[in-house]
């Protein structure tokens, strides 16, 4: 579904693709510290009224497609 965004002269629609990464690739984020870090995710987008497309966390990573 495509959401356009209306301001007082203009249309738009703005999708980007975040990528987060640990340093130097470690894969620290496992278990409970993924969950967490998904839930916090989660938390701050939808305060910012930010809709997660498609999302990822993964060991060492965390990828983000968002509108």
């Amino acid at each position: 579904m495509k959401e356009n965004c209306k301001g007082g002269h203009s249309v738009y629609e703005l999708q980007v693709h975040i990528l987060w990464s640990t340093k130097y690739k470690y894969g620290v984020l496992r278990g409970d510290i993924q969950l967490r870090c998904r839930d916090l995710i989660r938390q701050v987008y939808d305060s910012m009224d930010i809709r997660i497309m498609k999302g990822l966390v993964s060991k060492d990573h965390v990828h983000q497609h968002l509108s």
